[in-house]
């Protein structure tokens, strides 16, 4: 989040997109309800259901699963159009005055450059600027240059008018216009929007671009860097944003940087040479301090034996020559060239695409350990319908963990909040911590390697993995949270923060975000409840917030050049008497408001409503394509599906034919279950609350097939079949899509074969396709047929 939870009840206008808060993060919801009840704020909820966070709107707009980018791209079109953007703010602090090279071009669906033969785009080279003598970007602040952001973005965006919106998406042009009004009436620089989104937006082919044209409308809107606006990821688990910024994806390692592989990273060299650069005076391009965060983890994980003269041991990090997303590990797995597995807290089987294809994969395997509170759904992949155990031969491991009362140690919410957490009891019988489960692994290899030897032994033996005080016989999480915030490597010193980050090797540090959450002290233990001066919600005493405390980013662009605040009622920084004061600013205190630009982690400097360079697989604007499965053509190009969305060879004959299954069908969560069912499904309570396996339609499809409510029913498509209990609702509605009627099917996901309560997994009828740029499977946009069971 750029902001936080708390931060919610500053806004004026609240839109909630591929997110259903008051079900799935109820707590988020109580700001929203703090939000229309003392400041009078408006809720718009886009979805393709009625949800309980629809009935407490002020708009509800119906959409067909898939067709974000449709409905966002006709608002940004509405507020060109009409005028209707905060245009100091524009100006000032995003490209749109910036000049775009003459070779890039978008046509039919397609931007420059692209390559049918590798479904990709390339270098991208003519997704740039045009640049001056001095390798600074020509703009033209007139905005008025045919070639510029600004008027490109116009031209992309004016097919998307209301009428086709309605079209492409099924919500009536009415009801479009009347959001398009409600949210773009923040363009005003005293009325602020945020927009709230979770699972249903990202888990689609352009997932990351249904991120992108949120960030077009928000700094179209003047909202990035505000109390009350920004763009705000609801995470599903607690410590969901901790996993991600301590790099538990495939692309990074930790603090985001991005992972060494064979093409872009090769040598210490090449990754330096990377760099972001800028020739701009105005940019501050953090990214530029990035190989002092890279040689200080180095220095972290490898201790002495990282030298200048070794490259700081980058050579021994393994380098991908393909991307390890989920998709393709199962891919692999089922290939049988991955032999074993380790799963801590997932349970795959419930949760990934294309389940039925995840069983075959892990039938495979040679071992598998399984590390849960219950024995999971996974851990008895071999229990599943349809197994034929005598012919799987994988030996299992099922480790108890203990629970969250049951360990010490910081997690990080939504708001980026690190929040230090205290053991309220020990772990029943022999459950261990995950800290301690992974210390004693790693301890155990090191050793091996220590007697045999093995294969390239230098990695393991000379990390400096020692977080276990002398005489102790468990981990300390405090060690481990030392070496995160980082220390001066001669005398052991913890740093203040990462501005003390060195290239040199004479500092260590464990991830540089988190640089100085424990300098010497604790800070994500504080319980300090004082709100700031300016008492919008940011409470800077209570815990710690990455990065460097700074409780919403990018709040330089929270006032214009003279350092006063847009919306001075709730000030984020403000510049007077010469310094900062409010929040931690953004890119330090020296430099004044009219010396640098806001967006201080790209190389510009400013807002991208256009992504320049290789920042995106697929497109510098977001553009509609159809999901993989579609019963409708796409009325905005002649491109279907996204044209670098990752297709799989092995699993082309498994998408499904719209002749054969009609129906749009998507998968949300309810608030009595988590996740993949196997904490709740266990737990009697829960259970009787939501004690099956269920989907939603809507009365016109059960007129058709002659379905009542409560008749089980079976839903099928090219992958699979699975039996549910019929919701008859009216809370999914048929919607006109091209003059057609297109009926969606909706259905939980939290169910499978294993625990208490049981039933059949949503997941095996999701489709194995991943998004272009993180390769998220697509869950929540995909065909299905559905009869009722004799």
């Amino acid at each position: 989040m750029t902001n936080h939870w708390i931060d919610i009840k500053n806004a004026d206008v609240i839109l909630m997109m591929g997110s259903n808060a008051a079900e799935n993060h109820p707590i988020s919801f109580r700001w929203v309800i703090k939000a229309m009840e003392e400041r009078g704020a408006k809720l718009i909820v886009v979805d393709p259901r009625f949800t309980r966070s629809a009935s407490q709107a002020s708009l509800y707009a119906p959409l067909r699963s898939g067709t974000d980018i449709a409905f966002l791209g006709g608002m940004i079109n509405y507020a060109l159009q009409n005028d209707r953007i905060q245009k100091e703010y524009v100006a000032e602090y995003t490209n749109a005055s910036y000049l775009v090279s003459p070779d890039y071009a978008f046509h039919d669906g397609l931007f420059s450059e692209y390559d049918a033969g590798k479904r990709g785009y390339g270098a991208r080279k003519t997704w740039a600027y045009q640049l001056d003598d001095k390798k600074i970007p020509k703009r033209d602040l007139s905005l008025k240059d045919p070639r510029c952001v600004y008027q490109l973005m116009k031209e992309h965006y004016n097919r998307y008018t209301p009428e086709k919106v309605a079209a492409v998406t099924g919500c009536p042009t009415e009801m479009f216009l009347k959001v398009a009004d409600l949210f773009t009436s923040t363009h005003k620089p005293d009325r602020v929007a945020t927009i709230m989104y979770a699972m249903g937006i990202t888990q689609h082919t352009v997932g990351t671009q249904n991120v992108r044209a949120f960030s077009v409308l928000q700094l179209l809107m003047g909202n990035m860097g505000l109390a009350g606006g920004g763009i705000n990821a609801l995470r599903g688990e607690s410590n969901v944003q901790g996993s991600t910024d301590h790099a538990l994806l495939f692309h990074i390692i930790p603090g985001y940087l991005p992972a060494p592989n064979v093409k872009d990273f090769p040598s210490f060299e090449e990754y330096n040479k990377k760099t972001p650069q800028t020739a701009d005076p105005m940019s501050i391009n953090w990214w530029s301090n990035r190989p002092k965060y890279l040689v200080s983890l180095l220095k972290a994980w490898f201790g002495d034996a990282a030298t200048k003269n070794n490259n700081f041991c980058y050579d021994w990090l393994p380098k991908f020559s393909k991307p390890a997303s989920f998709i393709l590990l199962f891919e692999d797995m089922l290939k049988g060239a991955i032999k074993g597995a380790f799963y801590m807290g997932t349970n795959p089987l419930v949760g990934g695409p294309n389940a039925n294809r995840i069983g075959r994969a892990m039938d495979k395997l040679d071992w598998l350990v399984a590390v849960d509170l219950w024995e999971t759904d996974s851990a008895t992949f071999w229990k599943r319908p349809g197994a034929k155990p005598a012919r799987i031969k994988t030996e299992v491991f099922l480790l108890p963990a203990a629970s969250s009362v049951e360990k010490e140690g910081s997690i990080s919410n939504s708001g980026r909040w690190a929040q230090w957490r205290y053991k309220a009891v020990n772990p029943l019988g022999k459950a261990k911590t995950d800290l301690d489960i992974l210390d004693l692994v790693f301890r155990e290899v090191r050793s091996l390697y220590q007697k045999e030897k093995g294969k390239f032994p230098d990695p393991i033996l000379n990390s400096t993995w020692n977080f276990t005080p002398q005489g102790a016989h468990e981990p300390d999480p405090h060690m481990v949270a030392k070496e995160i915030n980082g220390y001066t490597w001669q005398d052991r010193k913890e740093v203040k923060n990462f501005l003390d980050l060195k290239d040199d090797g004479s500092t260590a540090c464990g991830n540089w975000l988190y640089s100085g959450s424990y300098p010497g002290k604790n800070m994500m233990a504080r319980r300090n409840g004082a709100d700031a001066p300016n008492k919008i919600g940011m409470f800077p005493e209570w815990a710690w917030c990455w990065p460097v405390n700074r409780r919403i980013i990018y709040n330089r662009a929270a006032v214009n050049r003279k350092g006063e605040p847009w919306s001075p009622d709730r000030w984020v920084v403000k510049w007077a008497d010469a310094a900062w004061k409010g929040d931690v600013v953004d890119g330090g205190p020296k430099a004044g408001p009219a010396d640098k630009n806001p967006f201080i982690m790209n190389p510009e400097g400013v807002g991208r409503l256009f992504a320049a360079g290789t920042a995106l697989a697929d497109g510098p604007f977001p553009e509609h394509y159809e999901p993989m499965e579609s019963p409708v053509r796409n009325l905005f190009n002649s491109q279907k599906v996204n044209p670098a969305a990752v297709i799989l060879d092995s699993v082309a004959r498994e998408f499904g034919d719209p002749k054969r299954y009609p129906y749009v069908a998507t998968s949300y969560r309810v608030v009595e279950h988590w996740q993949a069912g196997a904490m709740t499904r266990n737990l009697p309570w829960l259970t009787e609350l939501v004690p099956d396996m269920f989907c939603e339609i809507s009365l016109t499809l059960a007129k058709a097939k002659g379905i009542k409510n409560g008749d089980r029913v079976s839903i099928f498509n090219a992958r699979g079949r699975i039996s549910a209990y019929a919701l008859v609702t009216d809370r999914i509605q048929p919607l006109s899509i091209d003059g057609k009627p297109v009926e969606q099917v909706g259905m939980i996901w939290h169910f499978g074969h294993g625990g208490a309560a049981t039933g059949d997994a949503a997941n095996k009828l999701t489709p194995s396709i991943g998004d272009a740029n993180t390769m998220i499977p697509e869950f929540k946009a995909f065909l299905v047929n559905i009869r009722r069971e004799a």
